[in-house]
């Protein structure tokens, strides 16, 4: 039996948007950041992980990982039959999001996809298998823009946002820059350097954090049989070097967000990388990538409601010069997110 869900107050909000921003700060570090005491962030989080308001997970990045293809599906469905497929994708071990959108017939989802066996097998036979999908279209991830990782829903300040990022390793193009935020106005001035192979002792220390992103040095020094030393050293690289992104799931209703939205957007190719990067800085925005396909830029949005969504996208949006056109999908249900099922959505 599903557990009550925990009704979240200000401070529940301001703590959840903490651990969005930065998943595994330390208690004492949310307290001093959002001006509470230690003891009132451990006396509310800790029911708040309890029960699974919050998850805390990590997501490998791809671009370290040469066989894993990204993947972004558009899926049209029988609406009937959509919660089905869903539930589906869902289950499937390669999925990292999987939403319901628009009308009710159409599903999104992004698979990291071990190889192009695998991706072969999807759309060449598990999809054309498969009755209720009526047609699809496929979208490469070229470029996952970083500035909205530490996304808060907006539910912090600049300040403190700043204040709760580890002093750890960046790329020399994600320094940070003044406003605090990763400096992604222009690429690095030289050609980055070959990425050295993983070990095995990273493979374990992912696989842990992916289980349990907040999991302790204990429990990833028993898991990756090395020493505490080792393995905070090791975690400090994986995450500066962007090898995992760390992440913590939580429905935004819960936060007071209540509209989210897909935008597949064409920009034109001079301003892509321009666009992507300034769209990922909003704190309305939670997700952007550059994409193949008929549009080159999927951007996720997630808004306090109608409002703000229509404010967005003729203020924010409208103000940028490169893009041509805009598809906006409203996300109706929310099946899995970062990796990880939704309570009570299967």
């Amino acid at each position: 039996m599903a557990k009550a869900s925990h009704a979240l107050n200000e401070t529940d909000r301001r703590i959840a948007a903490a651990m969005l921003a930065s998943p595994r700060a330390s208690w004492r570090t949310v307290g001093r950041v959002l001006g509470i005491s230690e003891r009132t962030v451990v006396r509310r989080a800790a029911p708040l992980f309890h029960d699974k308001t919050l998850r805390a997970t990590a997501v490998r990045n791809p671009v370290w990982f040469p066989d894993l293809i990204p993947l972004a599906l558009r899926i049209r469905c029988r609406p009937n039959q959509i919660s089905a497929i869903a539930a589906t994708l869902a289950r499937r071990p390669d999925t990292i999001w999987v939403d319901i959108l628009g009308g009710g017939d159409e599903i999104c989802t992004i698979l990291f996809l071990d190889g192009p066996d695998a991706r072969n097998s999807l759309l060449l036979r598990d999809l054309p298998a498969t009755p209720a999908v009526q047609s699809w279209t496929s979208h490469i991830l070229l470029r996952v823009f970083p500035a909205a990782f530490d996304w808060s829903g907006g539910l912090l300040t600049e300040t403190e946002l700043t204040s709760l990022r580890p002093d750890s390793p960046r790329p020399d193009n994600l320094k940070p820059n003044s406003s605090g935020r990763p400096d992604t106005s222009a690429p690095a001035a030289t050609a980055p350097a070959p990425r050295p192979a993983l070990q095995p002792l990273d493979h374990a220390l992912i696989t842990t954090l992916v289980e349990d992103g907040r999991a302790s040095y204990a429990d990833l020094t028993r898991r990756a049989d090395t020493t505490a030393l080792t393995a905070r050293r090791r975690l400090e690289a994986l995450t500066g070097d962007q090898v995992v992104r760390l992440a913590t799931e939580v429905d935004l209703a819960r936060l007071g967000i209540r509209t989210e939205a897909l935008l597949w957007i064409t920009v034109a190719p001079g301003g892509l990388e321009e666009t992507g990067r300034e769209l990922s800085r909003h704190p309305q925005v939670r997700f952007a990538s550059a994409t193949t396909g008929s549009a080159n830029l999927l951007v996720a949005v997630a808004a306090a409601d109608l409002n703000a969504l229509y404010h967005f996208l003729s203020d924010t949006i409208g103000a940028l010069t490169h893009i041509s056109t805009i598809e906006v999908t409203p996300i109706l249900s929310g099946v899995k997110r970062t990796g990880l099922v939704r309570p009570g959505s299967l």
